[in-house]
């Protein structure tokens, strides 16, 4: 908006008309003038000869309809002068120094200009808090707007910058709102209108229409408006499911609890540091009025991965079943049903926008990138109508070479044992492969599984040979069933016996063991395994290491080690081509997001290795750290 199409007289009326004292003031009277009498066009002339510089034209009109203006800003300006009050800075603190000292080898342009503008800034307060509030005559747009800066001298910040004059005033204007929102009486024709915007913006979201609606709620929130602010929380919340909002008193409202106060209670539940720890969030929530019991009943089922985000109606039912299929690893499987049922949410109350409480679900929340935020975001809701947003692509890559590369915030996989059961219930394996009497665990996270396991020395009746693994369960979209280890860092040994043949007596098995040559390069200590078994024969099986190739029974064509495990290729290299071949060869899969950021099943198995025969020998090695 161009200075031309604004009206400084109806602007400043509106604030002077609007104006109440400061909620902490005391004593004040609520119809004192904030501005005077505007200066007549010889006073601002005389002040511009007098200063030798053209004012910047919003300042000029500003002066020409009030000389001066009371900006009540806390613990900064007070007060502005009028065009007699005006006069140069001249850096009396010596702050050019100390920014030039700043700028470093390749300064940015707003670098350089911030180190100038304290010898050639006009100052125009009268009254402050140690603040000054400076225009800067080098620093000007195409309009010749002068940028305002506000160096708050006792905070040892950077000074905030306004883009010019009038930019500043309207933030002040804001603030004085923002400031005096809490109270029931200040109650004006501004706040009528920003509150009715809210509404607006509300059912912009509520058509999927978000990116119209947050220009309008980031207004409203400047002016204070409670509900601009807690609407904009949510989106941006989901724009950004990691980051942690605080939806102020939304969560004692009893209509809301069950989607807010989950998500209230999740970054205490992960251990991030909060200020003051459980006993002051605790203390901060029964204070907004939220029941005791229910934080530390929420807190608690969020630690221990027991927390159900279960609305009611359609939706609740299609979380319900997106949460049975996220359990055994087909999460992208689950994140279609949840995208086909958004369109049922129902709204509890017009505070709340979006299904926030499904970021708290331990099994769903990780289904919820910022690309599927902004789907939901996108996806007319609660009754509202809109087109449809395109749907986000999956998340899980088909196949097994992903193993083999980088994740996000850990290394590759590319050291990984895993058992395949055809079209068998995950739920069987135990039976199957488990240890006697082993059970599957409820869903955990399964990169804490194995260092948190007991080790053979720890564990009665296990001998110290044996290498029994906590694998991950779930099942593929090929629907195989799998059990994984992809975190114990146990070595592929001479005894091995495959789990395949025990596997395979409720369908064909496939049994894989790579350990890769990473781990101690040009050794040749590197290994790889496949063994398939059905009805619980072994029907072939394949070893490599290094240059040695060892097979048994008829191997599928593709998996012809000559072809995989060539000698001119890095043996990371035939890794990945038989990785590649066991998907095209035989359909075998694995869901990266459910073992590499969800939670899954676990069980231990029996052991990988046999017992040592006569005249072999074992070694077996634990560390322990010992304080001094």
């Amino acid at each position: 908006m161009s200075h031309e199409s604004f009206n400084w007289h109806d602007f400043l009326r509106r604030w002077q008309d609007e104006w109440v004292p400061h909620p902490d003031a005391e004593g004040e009277e609520s119809g004192i003038p904030l501005g005077e009498p505007g200066a007549d066009a010889a006073a601002i002339v005389a002040a511009e000869k007098r200063l030798g510089v053209r004012l910047p034209p919003s300042y000029r009109e500003f002066l020409a309809v009030s000389d001066g203006w009371v900006v009540e800003q806390p613990a900064a300006i007070h007060r502005l002068g009028g065009a007699a009050d005006i006069q140069w800075f001249g850096d009396p603190h010596a702050m050019t120094a100390l920014y030039e000292e700043r700028l470093g080898e390749e300064p940015s342009a707003e670098e350089v200009l911030l180190a100038g503008m304290w010898r050639r800034a006009l100052r125009l307060e009268t009254e402050s808090d140690a603040s000054h509030a400076l225009l800067d005559p080098g620093d000007l747009d195409e309009d010749g707007e002068w940028a305002l800066y506000v160096y708050k001298g006792w905070s040892g910040e950077v000074p905030d910058r306004h883009p010019s004059f009038r930019a500043y005033m309207e933030a002040m204007y804001r603030g004085f709102h923002a400031e005096r929102a809490g109270s029931p009486e200040f109650v004006n024709a501004t706040t009528r209108a920003q509150d009715a915007r809210v509404e607006w913006a509300r059912r912009l979201a509520l058509r999927g229409r978000y990116e119209e609606a947050v220009p309008v709620l980031e207004e409203a929130r400047s002016f204070g408006r409670p509900g601009g602010r807690v609407l904009l929380d949510q989106i941006r919340h989901l724009m950004a499911p990691g980051t942690s909002p605080d939806y102020g008193f939304l969560a004692a409202d009893p209509r809301y609890l069950p989607e807010v106060l989950p998500v209230q209670a999740a970054p205490s539940a992960r251990g991030e540091w909060r200020p003051g720890g459980d006993d002051h969030w605790l203390g901060t929530m029964t204070a907004r009025g939220v029941p005791r019991e229910a934080l530390e009943t929420v807190l608690g089922s969020l630690r221990d991965g027991t927390h159900r985000y279960a609305p009611p109606g359609p939706w609740g039912r299609a979380v319900a079943e997106a949460r049975e299929s996220a359990r055994w690893g087909p999460t992208d499987a689950a994140w279609r049903i949840l995208r086909e049922a958004l369109p049922l949410w129902e709204a509890p109350g017009p505070s709340l926008i979006a299904p926030v409480g499904l970021l708290a679900d331990p099994l769903l929340g990780v289904l919820v990138t910022p690309e599927r935020g902004r789907e939901i975001l996108a996806t007319p809701r609660a009754g509202e109508s809109g087109p449809a947003p395109e749907p986000v692509p999956d998340l899980d890559p088909p196949g097994l070479v992903w193993l083999t590369e980088p994740v996000a915030h850990q290394q590759s996989f590319d050291g990984f044992r895993c058992v395949w059961v055809e079209g068998a219930d995950p739920a069987r394996l135990p039976a199957l492969i488990g240890e006697e009497g082993e059970e599957l665990s409820g869903p955990v996270d399964a990169r804490t599984t194995s260092w948190r396991a007991p080790r053979p020395h720890q564990r009665e009746g296990v001998e110290l040979w044996e290498d029994r693994a906590v694998v991950a369960v779930g099942r593929t979209a090929e629907a195989w069933a799998f059990a994984f280890d992809g975190y114990s860092s146990a070595r592929l040994s001479p005894t091995f016996r495959s789990p395949a043949a025990a596997a395979s007596a409720s369908g064909r098995a496939v049994a894989v063991w790579c350990d890769p040559w990473r781990r101690s390069p040009g050794d040749g200590t590197g290994a790889f395994h496949l063994s398939v078994a059905e009805d619980g024969e072994e029907l072939c099986s394949l070893t490599v290491r290094g240059a040695e190739a060892e097979c048994s029974g008829a191997l599928p064509e593709a998996l012809d080690p000559a072809r995989l495990f060539r000698p001119e290729d890095r043996e990371e290299e035939g890794v990945r081509r038989a990785l590649r071949a066991l998907h095209t060869a035989l359909g075998l899969s694995l869901p990266r997001l459910a073992l590499t950021r969800s939670r899954l099943r676990t069980f231990t198995t029996r052991s990988w290795t046999r017992a040592p025969r006569e005249g072999e020998g074992y070694g077996y090695l634990r560390f322990e750290r010992h304080r001094p």
